[in-house]
């Protein structure tokens, strides 16, 4: 048997996420391929490369000298394939941007087609999909930076603030709340919600399920796997409704109404922030970086 890079690429990404699961997951691969990958890989080379415990699966010292190896080759092989297409295309790098918001509209939106006007010849890969997706391929370094929530910090990883947004409920036209003149939490405690498992549905999910308990209230949340766009699609039909940000309300939804929720004086909001690792030194993303803070002088980092 002979070591292939898809070996090394599952051994490099396990050990980024100390996880098989979630290694899987940014590989697109069943858990048990992605397993046997790494099983074939130790026996070929006769080292035991991970500990696998109930905490998570963690890189041995003599997996850590291996992978330390196997990330320089896995590197100059991509190096290879992006100068191949640099060729053929006339691109100048790649960057992949992570995000877990409606790309229909708004800031995210905005943001991305800057950067894609300003450098048409580097190639822009969006990755779409929730918090502990786009952590664990920033870790893992198959995502550059995540556009996400801005509830989140993570050891290694540096985090600039960017935007708010308002969150909204979408109610059909006809909805009995659409006669309030003001819609706050509490009002929303008899509802059922379906969210979206994907994007910032989980995040969303958490906010709400907060806000009604401090209140005394449990929330009424039923989980979907799909996007927030289908969710919205569906509540006309009367059987439930949903809390989506303001990115999706540039969209005309007919049959449906987007109210605003009101929250300590003002309306509720939802905190974006831009994350990435700060030892990333792609140029690609250096000017990202850039575009970001001309467009939003204000921005913060920590």
């Amino acid at each position: 048997m002979t070591i292939e890079i898809r070996h090394l690429r599952a051994a490099i990404v396990t050990a980024g996420t100390q996880s098989f699961s979630r290694a899987a997951k940014i590989l697109s691969v069943k858990q048990s391929a992605l397993s046997r990958r790494v099983q074939a890989l130790e026996q070929m080379l006769g080292v035991q490369l991970f500990e696998r415990t109930k905490r998570g699966t963690f890189a041995t010292e003599n997996g850590k000298a291996f992978l330390t190896v196997a990330e320089r080759i896995v590197t100059d092989i991509d190096n290879l394939l992006t100068t191949a297409k640099n060729v053929s295309y006339g691109e100048e790098g790649r960057l992949a941007i992570g995000f877990s918001s409606s790309l229909m509209t708004g800031n995210l939106r905005f943001a991305i087609g800057d950067y894609i006007a300003r450098y048409p010849d580097v190639q822009f890969d969006g990755i779409e999909g929730g918090t502990e997706k786009l952590f664990s391929g920033l870790q893992a370094r198959m995502v550059d930076a995540a556009i996400i929530p801005a509830l989140i910090t993570e050891p290694g990883i540096t985090r600039r603030n960017l935007w708010t947004e308002r969150l909204v409920v979408a109610v059909p036209d006809n909805y009995p709340l659409t006669t309030a003149d003001a819609i706050h939490w509490t009002d929303l405690r008899s509802e059922v919600f379906v969210l979206p498992t994907q994007g910032i549905g989980p995040v969303i999910s958490e906010i709400l399920a907060a806000k009604l308990a401090a209140h005394g209230h449990r929330a009424k949340i039923i989980a979907q796997d799909t996007s927030i766009e289908s969710v919205i699609s569906t509540v006309t039909i009367g059987r439930y409704i949903t809390i989506a940000t303001e990115a999706s309300t540039g969209v005309n939804w007919p049959d449906l109404k987007f109210l605003e929720i009101a929250d300590n004086g003002g309306p509720a909001r939802l905190e974006f922030a831009l994350f990435w690792r700060p030892d990333n030194q792609n140029p690609a993303l250096g000017k990202f970086l850039k575009m970001l803070q001309e467009r939003y002088p204000g921005l913060q980092g920590e």
